[in-house]
């Protein structure tokens, strides 16, 4: 294989790419350094938490509008084509955020324009480009790709939280901007390939990959089981890890400790990611997700009973392992089960389940404590659903679309 426009011969330079990328995607960008701007922000406009964190509800739900439609778009013209616009103009709407009028109407509304050409920037393109780069090692390349989530979750918030701290907040969403760019834009244009030969277009670029439609994904029955598992995943997931500090802290842990859970819950989701990309070239995927799936309802067992800080730790890092591991799950599955002919399409509609399942959980969680004055219930209903998650991805059956499914090789993908 050789990379038609800088030479570069190894696959591994695309997880490169992806990983960098990925570091400033939206996750890191829009929703995980939300938090730091928050305090800063209610002052400044003189509004309050809720209707500054409509802002971030309004933006990831865009985000998973306008991800079904990004995945056609790179289907038919390809990673860089689409992603190269997308990282420029979010980059440019992230800053412009620090020149918006002293509102938080116009805040929301900038937030939501960020939202839209964040679709860009999730892990879809980046997992389109690894998919199409290896065969036989996908399952570990694609876990160290998603690790670049988990990596700009870490880092960001720390490089927006200093920023605050020497030019203020509009200075910080100037500085996200600009690194997004500056790391981001050079990764995709240098280092990642298309799976299509350079000289397609149009629907000639996936005509020569195995594979359903993306209509004929929606009609089958493999894409029900695997949007409704990752749903209750994605739900369970992300409605605990939200409220776990309030959960720790109501039943005496300390509020330092049970922010320090939070932190081992990022370091879980690297690491979930890491081990679920290195099980799947070797075990059976539908185990694998088993694993990551059954990881969190252990964890929300635990905190049944659970009134000391070292086991809700140890329940936090089991469903942050769940969580890690959901983005490269759903990724290979696609490819094994509904192939790369639309796969940007497929993962966009799954991206979206994901994203409106991550959303759902925490307001579950909340309104649950506000009506009942406990979590119990859903997390009841959470481990009710994790089950159910389980049960459908083992009714997945064999691969249609298996190893060595690309018959020149993993490199050849990337040429």
């Amino acid at each position: 294989m050789r990379n038609q426009d800088n030479g570069l011969r190894n696959p591994w330079w695309i997880v490169l790419g992806s990983v960098l990328g990925l570091t400033v995607g939206n996750g890191p960008v829009m929703q995980f350094s939300f938090g730091v701007f928050v305090k800063p922000l209610t002052a400044q406009f003189a509004s309050d938490r809720g209707t500054i964190s409509a802002a971030l509800s309004v933006g990831l739900l865009l985000t998973g509008l306008c991800t079904p439609l990004v995945g056609r778009l790179v289907d038919r013209f390809g990673v860089r084509a689409v992603s190269l616009p997308a990282i420029t103009l979010f980059a440019i709407a992230t800053a412009s955020l620090g020149f918006i009028p002293d509102s938080a109407t116009a805040f929301l509304a900038v937030y939501a324009i960020m939202g839209i050409f964040a679709a860009g920037q999730t892990p879809l393109p980046y997992a389109k480009a690894v998919s199409g780069a290896f065969d036989t090692k996908r399952g570990l390349a694609l876990g160290v790709t998603m690790a670049g989530v988990g990596l700009g979750t870490v880092l960001l918030p720390m490089f927006a939280q200093i920023m605050i701290g020497q030019v203020g907040w509009r200075g910080a969403y100037i500085g996200l901007g600009t690194v997004l760019f500056v790391v981001a834009f050079p990764s995709v244009f240098f280092l990642l390939k298309d799976i299509r030969p350079a000289h397609r277009r149009g629907a000639a670029a996936t005509a020569g990959l195995s594979g359903v439609t993306g209509g004929q994904a929606l009609r089958s029955g493999v894409f029900w089981l695997l949007a409704i598992a990752f749903f209750f995943v994605a739900l369970a997931c992300a409605g605990m890890l939200a409220h776990i500090v309030a959960i720790m802290t109501d039943r005496g842990v300390p509020v330092q400790r049970a922010t320090a859970a939070i932190s081992l819950g990022g370091l879980a989701l690297i690491a979930g990611r890491l081990l679920s990309g290195w099980l799947l070239d070797r075990v059976f995927a539908p185990y694998v997700a088993l694993v990551f799936v059954l990881s969190p309802l252990a964890g929300i067992l635990l905190l049944f009973g659970s009134d000391t800080a070292g086991l809700a730790m140890a329940a936090t890092i089991l469903v942050g392992l769940g969580l890690g591991a959901e983005v490269d799950l759903i990724a290979f599955l696609i490819t094994r089960y509904l192939g790369l002919k639309a796969f940007g399409e497929i993962y966009g509609y799954l991206f979206l389940t994901f994203m409106f399942g991550s959303g759902l959980g925490p307001f579950v969680m909340g309104l649950s404590f506000a009506k009942t004055g406990s979590y119990t219930t859903t997390m009841v209903g959470f481990t009710l659903g994790l089950a159910l998650s389980a049960i459908l991805l083992l009714r997945l059956g064999a691969y249609r679309f298996g190893v060595h499914e690309m018959k020149a090789g993993e490199a050849t993908a990337a040429a």
